[in-house]
């Protein structure tokens, strides 16, 4: 039985503190070598993604959320799906909008999931805050309860 190909994309300014953590998240899953999994550490999403989107049963997008109250900051995940319109593909794409082109060009569109890792620093810096720090272990964990249903 063919395994489900997964494709996890995280992406942020890594020069931007916190900003960089689905970066460095992606990063860490790249090493766990798994060979249904391809992972890309990008600084954004672009419409050259869709290609790759488009060859695999399941994406999961990894990105910063800024968050004001670190006592009510949480790991969000949400199941996406496609835009109908298709925005401008310029600097500021989406996951949904990314999908969107996918289906337009290639008519697939797989299984997505978006993680949103709480975030509070995006001065200038490559460290992670300790706040995204923390959840980097927490977002992985989550990342394999998703994988483990694949």
């Amino acid at each position: 039985m063919k395994k489900n190909e997964i494709l996890i994309i995280g992406y942020g300014n890594t020069l931007r503190g916190d900003d960089g953590v689905g970066y460095k998240i992606a990063e860490i899953i790249e090493q766990w070598n798994l060979d249904n999994i391809t992972s890309f550490a990008v600084h954004q999403l672009t419409p050259d993604l869709a290609k790759n989107i488009a060859k695999v049963d399941t994406v999961i997008f990894i990105d910063a959320v800024p968050i004001t109250d670190i006592n009510t900051a949480k790991l969000e995940t949400k199941t996406i799906s496609i835009e109908q319109k298709i925005n401008n593909l310029a600097h500021h794409n989406n996951p949904e909008q990314l999908l969107s082109l996918t289906q337009a060009i290639y008519q697939k569109v797989p299984q997505a999931y978006w993680i949103l890792v709480p975030a509070i620093n995006f001065n200038f810096s490559e460290e992670l805050s300790p706040i995204s720090q923390k959840y980097v272990n927490l977002t992985l964990e989550k990342i394999k309860d998703i994988l483990s249903t694949k």
